[in-house]
C-alpha cells in the first residue's frame, strides 16, 4: 500500500513541473532523472555486492568465530568446574583420611607416652624404694653406732664430771657399766 502510494507520487511528480527546478534544482529536472537514476542503481548495486560479498562475510564470520570461542569457553569452563568439584571431593577425602590419621597417631603416641612414663614411673619408685631401704639401713646403723658412741662420750663424760667432782678417778668398768645399763632402760623411748 504504501509503495502503491509512493509510486503514484512519483509519476505525478514527473508529469508536472516541478517549480524547484526552475528555482534551481537540478535534480529535480526530469531531463536528469534518468542519468540520475543509472547512477544511483549502479552505486548502489556496487554498494550492495561490495557489502554482501566482501563485508558481510567476514562480519559474520567474525560473528561465528566469536559464538563458536564463546560455546568453547563456556565447555572449558564447566568442564574445569566439574574437575574442580571432583579435586575437591578428593581434598575433602584426603582432608578427613589426614585428620582421622592425627588422630590415630596422636592416640597412638598418648598410649606410648603413657606406657613409657609408667615404666619409667615404677622404675622411680623402685629407685625410691631401694633409696629409702638404703637410708633406713644407714639411719639403723647410725643409731647402732651412735648408741656406742653415746655410750663412750657419756662414760667420758661420768668419770670426768665425778674426777672432777670428788679428785678420785673411779674404775672405768663400773662407769662403763652403769652406763649401759641407764642407756638399756632409756634407749627404747628414743628409737
Amino acid at each position: 500500500m504504501k509503495s502503491l502510494f509512493c509510486l503514484a507520487m512519483a509519476i505525478g511528480a514527473i508529469n508536472q513541473d516541478l517549480f524547484a527546478a526552475e528555482a534551481g534544482m537540478p535534480q529535480l529536472d526530469p531531463k536528469y532523472w534518468a542519468s540520475q537514476t543509472f547512477w544511483l542503481i549502479l552505486v548502489f548495486t556496487a554498494l550492495y555486492i561490495l557489502i554482501s560479498n566482501f563485508y558481510l562475510p567476514k562480519i559474520k564470520s567474525n560473528l561465528d568465530n566469536r559464538e563458536n570461542k564463546i560455546k568453547e569457553d563456556l565447555e572449558n569452563a564447566n568442564k574445569f568446574k566439574k574437575q574442580s568439584e571432583v579435586k575437591l571431593k578428593e581434598y575433602e577425602i584426603i582432608l578427613e583420611n589426614a585428620k582421622k590419621e592425627v588422630i590415630k597417631i596422636n592416640n597412638e603416641s598418648k598410649n606410648i607416652l603413657t606406657k613409657d612414663i609408667q615404666s619409667k614411673k615404677e622404675l622411680m619408685e623402685k629407685e625410691i624404694e631401694k633409696e629409702i631401704l638404703k637410708a633406713q639401713k644407714e639411719i639403723s646403723e647410725l643409731k647402732k653406732n651412735s648408741i656406742s658412741s653415746i655410750q663412750d662420750i657419756s662414760k667420758n663424760i661420768a668419770s670426768n664430771i665425778i674426777e672432777n667432782i670428788s679428785g678420785d678417778k673411779l674404775n672405768e668398768s663400773s662407769i662403763k657399766a652403769t652406763v649401759e645399763e641407764v642407756s638399756k632402760k632409756n634407749i627404747n623411748k628414743y628409737l
